[in-house]
């Protein structure tokens, strides 16, 4: 599998922002698309995820309620709808996939992840 990131830019506090990640190499029926966040001099930090099949949408407390995931299926596409940014959100966002199958890591922890993408930068101006 190969993700696309894209969509990153620099934006004012308070204005919207939506990155996407396009997928190749096959379908994701069963996977767990993720995003994450790595801001400069931080470790990289969970963002939301969704499970592919389903629609079922996990988000990190710092993201919650401003955040929102989805998917496309027809077009194999993943998308992160940022709402009221900050300039904590600042980061490289990096999208994840991770294959079905019995899996105990949280899907919180990147570590259960099997694809990456590259990152796209996210900059919100105060």
């Amino acid at each position: 599998v190969q993700l696309q990131a894209s969509g990153g830019g620099l934006v004012q506090a308070g204005g919207s922002l939506r990155v996407s990640c396009a997928a190749s190499g096959r379908t994701l029926s069963g996977y767990v698309m993720g995003w994450f966040r790595q801001a400069p001099g931080k470790e990289r930090e969970f963002v939301a995820a969704i499970l592919w099949s389903g629609g079922s949408t996990y988000y990190a407390d710092s993201v919650k309620g401003r955040f929102t995931f989805s998917r496309d299926n027809a077009r194999n596409t993943v998308y992160l709808q940022m709402d009221s940014l900050n300039p904590e959100d600042t980061a490289v966002y990096y999208c994840a996939a991770r294959k079905p199958g019995l899996n105990r890591v949280p899907v919180t922890a990147g570590t259960g992840y099997d694809y990456w993408g590259r990152g796209t930068l996210v900059t919100v101006s105060s």
